[in-house]
């Protein structure tokens, strides 16, 4: 078993994600995991990523406020425990438009061998 405290959470820098927090629960320097790992971002009134897509599928998880996703064929609000899949090459964009702080849960993949990041 491995436990990550939320608390000691390793904190990770990915590109283009601004007035944002992101912290690693399970995988990469978080421990040890052999198909997945799991994130937490927490995203200022404010926050967002630019409109970007992965090789791999990710699904998100809204924990807590309120959380626009946007993608190239609109957007829609996520709220606490709201979630949604993006698909595999699919681009997308977090915003948070509201006053108040949001925490959104990522889970994702690794990339199979010869597919990018």
């Amino acid at each position: 078993m491995n436990v990550t405290r939320f608390e000691e959470a390793p904190e990770y820098f990915p590109p283009n994600h601004f007035s944002m927090r992101c912290v690693r629960l399970q995988g990469h320097e978080a421990g040890p995991a052999e198909s997945l790992w799991l994130g937490v971002s927490a995203i200022e009134p404010g926050g967002y990523t630019t409109l970007d897509a992965s090789p791999v599928e990710k699904h998100y998880v809204v924990l807590e406020g309120q959380v626009t996703v946007v993608t190239g064929e609109g957007e829609v609000a996520l709220s606490a425990f709201d979630s949604c899949r993006l698909a595999p090459g699919e681009r997308r964009a977090l915003q948070n438009r509201s006053g108040r702080p949001a925490k959104i849960l990522l889970a994702m993949p690794f990339p199979q061998p010869g597919h990018g990041r």
